[in-house]
């Protein structure tokens, strides 16, 4: 007999429980394989702190098929095989987490000391999650239920690179049903290192001083409550949780005027020049559960307030004049979003039946333009049947309805243009005001098959879509820090995909597993943004197109315990993108991640020795060199890089502390990032670095 959807929920509380005990990587254990069609790799708590680096998609990226575009050294976007920005949907407690996430460099406003657990879910996911998934899901929790009646953590933490210092508090407990959790971070960091003295930006020589990117420190300020009833019939849960953070733009970045700047960058590794952006998130969530014999009926609402400001030295560029202020751009969204899900046991199958509303409210401000102010809606619904068909075959099946409404408002430049004729001047008109309406209806089908004793086979077949974005639709103004005119396209259609998911796990006694999980990515209309050989306002054109695209690749994971205190780990990953049509037929995806492996060796020591746990681990990477590009894309080589870390727990009484020493490119090797947003101006990435955690649990 299959699990009930109430056996299920005993089983994540249990689970929940001892999170902080168990290290999931790879996700290659035969019953959470069995649990769905979908491949997904799994992180918890305590591999987000015995690897933390820098930020949480960056300490994310050491997991198959995922990767981290790197903003500076405090900042990161989610990329799952190949594929980013709004094709990765970020779920924080059942809610779809809204910032500026359409932004080049606007990064993740999660604070990742408040993490319990990550899920990454790869592949076609839209079913569940609607727009945005069509690439997976980054599914973080910090709601976990605190099982002690009184509980508190102090955590220290730093990093050489940067300079960085930090301490997260946490305090948690419970009183029979009513139960509180408690966070506060607060993280400093200088400008991080290169291992290089200078860099060629557009033709123009940039020394760095001290091997240090200027103007990249930053500060950041997060904290969250939780408070919430639990019983075996009910369960309700409010989070209240506000993320803010303050950090620079590498000043020669942002633009070739920064050359005749004024402010000393270099007098101080620490401040915060123009230019830099602020972010202020705030998060209100409530999750209520109501559990009966073989259902469970779960609801969220939450309302997100997400403020950006970018603020930069006032410059003349075209006809603009030198503004008055420093405020480039304000972004200011808004979002009120509500989901419920119905679980149900009828005999041998599980239905799911939800539906989903968003509304976005988004203004902009400042002297520079790139998206106008706009609305938009969301409406979804869906139905899932899980069939458990005997104790080895499961079958999966389902359906979803999306429709989506976007509204944009005209907006004229704030300084007169010359006409067409040169007789007179004008407003220049930057957007008008539009209506588009888009919907779809998504399907997916899979099934689960132990067809062996240590052998798991399963495929997942579906269809996704995603709505393009108003920076897709609209877009019509310089972006400063990649010093290019980027034009929008009234006309796009839904982004849509067809991907066929296929996973081979094997799995001998909990020494030895292989998982292997290829799949086939189709799109009829892909979107992305095309350079052109037009010039406006003295900078090249780009301007958002779409073309037939075809992708395919693999990700395979191989985890040995020769000795039961003995793990070996390797990790590789592929991607082949091909554009089957338009303007760049033939070429391939921008920021289409080159293949990779990751080796790694952890020795647990015995306790017998040492008296508490310990380890140590060394891991080795190798990236191959990234050829397919897109021009103006420069082709990126490959690099080797070592890293290493050690720790150690350490019992008083009840109390207990744990030590975490991690290094980064021992080797200190030059390389760069295919996926990095400063790889686009020549910057390589972060020199050798150690970070250090300490961790006092009561």
């Amino acid at each position: 007999m299959s699990a009930t959807p109430a056996d299920s929920l005993k089983r994540t509380t249990r689970e929940a429980a001892t999170l902080g005990e168990v290290v999931v990587r790879g996700n290659t254990n035969k019953q959470a394989q069995l649990s769905s069609a979908l491949n997904s790799v799994r992180a918890n708590k305590q591999f987000i702190e015995q690897r933390f680096s820098g930020s949480l998609m960056q300490t994310l990226s050491l997991l198959p098929g995922v990767k981290a575009m790197s903003i500076g050294s405090g900042e990161s976007k989610p990329v799952i095989r190949g594929l980013g920005f709004n094709r990765v949907l970020v779920s924080e407690n059942g809610i779809k987490h809204e910032g500026q996430q359409w932004g080049d460099d606007h990064g993740l406003e999660v604070d990742q000391f408040a993490v319990d657990q990550a899920e990454v879910v790869k592949g076609p996911a839209a079913l569940t999650y609607g727009s945005d998934a069509i690439a997976g899901v980054v599914n973080l929790k910090s709601d976990v239920v605190p099982w002690r009646k009184c509980s508190a953590s102090v955590s220290l933490f730093g990093r050489t690179v940067n300079q960085s210092v930090g301490t997260s508090l946490q305090v948690a407990g419970r009183s029979e049903h009513l139960l509180y959790k408690a966070n506060a971070t607060w993280v400093d960091y200088a400008d991080y290192r290169v291992p290089t003295d200078h860099i060629a930006y557009y033709s123009y020589n940039i020394p760095l001083f001290k091997h240090r990117l200027r103007n990249t420190a930053g500060r950041e300020w997060n904290g969250s409550v939780v408070l919430g009833y639990d019983s075996p019939k009910w369960k309700s849960i409010f989070r209240l949780s506000n993320v803010n953070t303050r950090s620079g733009f590498f000043a020669n970045a942002h633009g070739l005027e920064v050359r005749l700047s004024t402010i000393d960058y270099d007098h101080s590794s620490r401040d915060i020049d123009l230019p830099f952006h602020s972010v202020n998130h705030l998060m209100l969530t409530n999750q209520t559960d109501y559990r009966w014999q073989g259902g469970v009926l779960t609801a969220h609402i939450a309302y997100q307030d997400n403020k950006q400001r970018e603020e930069s030295e006032p410059v003349s560029h075209g006809y603009m004049p030198i503004p008055s202020t420093t405020l480039e751009r304000t972004f200011v969204k808004r979002t009120y979003s509500a989901n419920v899900k119905v679980s149900q046991m009828l005999g041998e199958h599980e239905l799911q039946i939800g539906a989903s509303l968003e509304r976005q409210h988004n203004q902009r401000g400042g002297w520079g333009f790139v998206i106008p102010n706009f609305e938009q809606t969301l409406v979804g619904a869906f139905a899932l049947d899980k069939w458990q068909v005997n104790n080895r075959l499961q079958l999966t099946a389902g359906l979803r309805y999306d429709w989506g409404a976007v509204q944009t408002h005209r907006y004229y430049d704030w300084y007169k243009t010359p006409t067409a004729a040169q007789t007179d001047s004008a407003y220049m008109q930057r957007s008008s005001d539009l209506k588009r309406n888009f919907n779809s209806l998504t399907w997916s089908v899979g099934s689960v098959w132990q067809c062996a004793a240590d052998w798991v086979l399963k495929v997942n077949a579906g269809k996704s879509f995603r709505m393009p974005i108003v920076k897709e639709l609209a877009a019509d103004g310089v972006n400063y820090s990649i010093f290019r005119y980027e034009e929008g396209n009234t006309s796009l259609k839904p982004e849509e995909s067809y991907q066929l998911d296929a996973g081979i796990v094997y799995e001998h006694r909990s020494s030895f597993s292989v998982t292997f999980t290829p799949y086939v990515n189709y799109f009829p209309n892909y979107i992305y943004l095309s350079p052109t050989a037009v010039y406006r306002e003295g900078l090249q054109l780009y301007h958002y197109t779409q073309a037939r695209v075809m992708r395919w690749g693999f990700e395979a994971s191989a985890v040995w315990h020769p000795l039961p205190s003995l793990s070996l780990q390797a990790d590789g990953e592929y991607l082949y993108a091909r554009q089957l049509n338009g303007e760049k037929r033939g070429y391939s995806l921008p920021y289409s991640t080159p293949w990779a492996v990751r080796t790694e060796a952890r020795w647990q020591l015995p306790k017998a020795v040492i008296g508490q746990s310990a380890y140590v681990s060394a891991e080795w990477q190798i990236v191959g060199k990234q050829s397919r590009v897109v021009p103006p894309e420069e082709p990126t080589p490959g690099h080797q890089q070592l890293n290493a870390s050690i720790g150690k727990q350490f019992a008083w009484g009840k109390n207990q502390l744990s030590i975490t020493l991690r290094a980064e490119n021992l080797l200190n090797k030059r390389y760069y990032d295919h996926t990095s947003y400063y790889r686009l101006i020549g910057v390589p990435e972060p020199g050798r670095n150690f970070s250090l955690m300490l961790k006092w649990q009561i």
